[in-house]
Protein backbone atom coordinates (compact mmCIF):
# COMPACT_ATOMS: atom_id res chain seq x y z
CA UNK A 1 0.00 0.00 0.00
CA UNK A 2 1.12 3.53 -0.91
CA UNK A 3 0.42 6.35 1.22
CA UNK A 4 0.59 10.14 0.84
CA UNK A 5 -0.51 13.34 3.05
CA UNK A 6 -1.28 16.24 0.88
CA UNK A 7 -0.49 20.24 1.72
CA UNK A 8 -4.08 21.14 -0.20
CA UNK A 9 -7.20 22.81 1.53
CA UNK A 10 -9.29 19.97 0.72
CA UNK A 11 -7.29 16.63 1.17
CA UNK A 12 -5.51 15.37 4.02
CA UNK A 13 -4.15 12.04 3.05
CA UNK A 14 -4.36 9.31 0.36
CA UNK A 15 -3.53 5.91 0.23
CA UNK A 16 -3.57 3.43 -2.63
CA UNK A 17 -3.77 -0.59 -3.26
CA UNK A 18 -2.52 -1.24 -6.62
CA UNK A 19 -3.08 -4.89 -6.29
CA UNK A 20 -7.17 -3.84 -5.89
CA UNK A 21 -6.38 -0.60 -7.43
CA UNK A 22 -8.49 0.88 -4.47
CA UNK A 23 -8.14 4.47 -3.66
CA UNK A 24 -8.58 5.94 -0.24
CA UNK A 25 -9.18 9.45 0.78
CA UNK A 26 -9.60 12.03 3.30
CA UNK A 27 -10.61 15.72 3.17
CA UNK A 28 -9.72 18.37 5.04
CA UNK A 29 -13.94 18.77 5.94
CA UNK A 30 -13.93 15.08 7.63
CA UNK A 31 -10.66 14.77 8.26
CA UNK A 32 -11.13 11.66 10.06
CA UNK A 33 -13.05 9.42 8.01
CA UNK A 34 -11.57 7.91 4.89
CA UNK A 35 -13.50 7.51 1.79
CA UNK A 36 -12.71 4.39 -0.93
CA UNK A 37 -12.62 5.00 -4.99
CA UNK A 38 -12.26 1.44 -6.30
CA UNK A 39 -11.03 0.24 -9.38
CA UNK A 40 -8.56 3.35 -10.00
CA UNK A 41 -5.99 3.35 -12.42
CA UNK A 42 -2.40 3.96 -10.85
CA UNK A 43 -1.74 6.34 -13.35
CA UNK A 44 -4.49 8.74 -11.61
CA UNK A 45 -3.09 7.93 -8.15
CA UNK A 46 0.07 8.99 -9.40
CA UNK A 47 -1.13 12.23 -11.08
CA UNK A 48 -2.75 12.87 -7.61
CA UNK A 49 0.54 12.38 -5.97
CA UNK A 50 2.40 14.48 -8.30
CA UNK A 51 -0.25 17.41 -8.79
CA UNK A 52 0.45 21.16 -7.81
CA UNK A 53 -2.59 20.89 -6.45
CA UNK A 54 -4.38 18.06 -5.15
CA UNK A 55 -7.52 20.00 -4.77
CA UNK A 56 -7.77 20.90 -8.54
CA UNK A 57 -6.95 17.44 -9.57
CA UNK A 58 -9.38 15.40 -7.36
CA UNK A 59 -11.73 17.69 -8.85
CA UNK A 60 -10.39 17.70 -12.57
CA UNK A 61 -9.92 13.50 -12.54
CA UNK A 62 -11.95 11.65 -9.78
CA UNK A 63 -15.06 13.33 -8.58
CA UNK A 64 -16.17 13.51 -12.28
CA UNK A 65 -15.13 10.28 -13.18
CA UNK A 66 -15.94 8.16 -9.92
CA UNK A 67 -18.82 10.14 -7.78
CA UNK A 68 -18.81 11.58 -4.47
CA UNK A 69 -18.19 8.63 -2.33
CA UNK A 70 -18.78 10.45 0.75
CA UNK A 71 -22.47 8.93 1.01
CA UNK A 72 -20.71 5.80 1.42
CA UNK A 73 -18.77 3.35 3.52
CA UNK A 74 -16.21 5.49 6.25
CA UNK A 75 -13.23 4.34 7.12
CA UNK A 76 -11.75 5.59 10.22
CA UNK A 77 -8.23 6.98 9.84
CA UNK A 78 -4.78 5.66 10.92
Amino acid sequence: MESKRFNSTALVEGTYEPATRMLRLWFTSEPHQGYDYPNVPLHLWQGLCSARSAGTYYNDHLREVYGDPRSGPRWPRR
